[in-house]
């Protein structure tokens, strides 16, 4: 008797920018790469966030000693036991760039925006916490907070989610340093805030908008999207350069201006990453040309073990 043969689909196909280009709708790329990555992780990307100490109390027969402070037991040779109030659900906060320069598509694949790889990520994130039973929320901006919808578990929180998340980038310039000090005052509970952006704007306003977040005692992971064109200027001939957010139009010879370009941009993300490893924050740089399988799992896994 011949034997069936399950034919499985490799979702991993579906996590290459190329692919999910042609995917149309976010909710279907969002569930292709969750399937394809998120649920073979065994721990949860937000581990360790809702769990926090309140105080001590004197160890009581029966206590597991697991839970012993030995370094106040080597400062008053007495047992006391470590108490955490666990939150009952984490608030997963979304801020999404929709300026003007996510817009930005290379010559690798011209249908695959910076903003599509950020929507994309997002969209997964936002699956992922609310089906382990936490809230999302979202903020899409750009000069100013374009959509804000406060974190919820509710069953129809995804949906809603999503639908914002295809809001078509306008021409507009980003503030995204001052739209850090404003979702700081409008977080009223203690989050996990995770910005989605080319971080294209003044580098001492966004450490300031971070510093702000963490003052309020926000977690807060830094995703920098980035074309692979603005990451290495691979251009050779003589190129009409198209600035976005208002920035015009220059005719250059790139070869001249690339080792210029690099210093800067370099520059500028080394300061960003500085402050947020001073500043406790966890912080990666994605190239929209690598497949999300090479990028969010491996970032998720290390920060899950970091916090355990």
């Amino acid at each position: 008797m011949a034997q069936a043969v399950e034919n499985k689909v490799d979702y991993r196909q579906y996590l290459d920018p190329r692919t999910l280009s042609k995917v149309g709708a976010l909710d279907l790329r969002a569930r292709l790469i969750v399937e394809g990555f998120v649920t073979g992780m065994h721990r949860s990307p937000y581990k360790g966030f809702s769990v926090e100490f309140a105080q001590h109390r004197p160890y009581a027969f029966g206590d597991d000693i697991k839970y012993i402070d030995w370094k106040v037991f080597g400062r008053t040779d007495r047992h006391y036991i470590k108490q955490y109030e666990e939150e009952t659900n984490l608030h997963v906060m979304l801020l999404v760039d929709a300026s003007e320069s996510m817009t930005y598509a290379g010559q690798a694949n011209a249908k695959w925006r910076k903003f599509d790889h950020a929507t994309s990520i997002a969209a997964s994130l936002a699956y992922v916490a609310l089906h382990q039973q936490d809230s999302a929320g979202l903020a899409v901006f750009d000069q100013r907070v374009r959509h804000f919808i406060r974190p919820s578990n509710n069953p129809t929180q995804w949906r809603i989610i999503v639908d914002d998340l295809t809001t078509v980038p306008k021409n507009s310039k980003t503030r995204t340093g001052a739209i850090l000090d404003e979702v700081a005052e409008q977080l009223h509970h203690r989050s996990l805030v995770i910005l989605i952006s080319d971080l294209f704007d003044e580098t001492a306003s966004i450490i300031k908008g971070i510093q702000h977040l963490r003052y309020r005692r926000h977690d807060l992971i830094v995703l920098q999207i980035l074309d692979h064109d603005e990451l290495v200027f691979p251009f050779s001939n003589t190129t009409l350069f198209k600035g976005l957010e208002e920035s015009g139009e220059l005719v250059v010879e790139p070869q001249a201006l690339r080792e210029a370009y690099l210093q800067e941009l370099n520059g500028h993300n080394q300061k960003i990453k500085d402050a947020c490893h001073s500043l406790h924050t966890d912080y990666m740089v994605v190239d929209t040309s690598l497949p999300l399988d090479v990028t969010l799992p491996n970032f998720l896994a290390t920060r899950a073990m970091r916090m355990k």
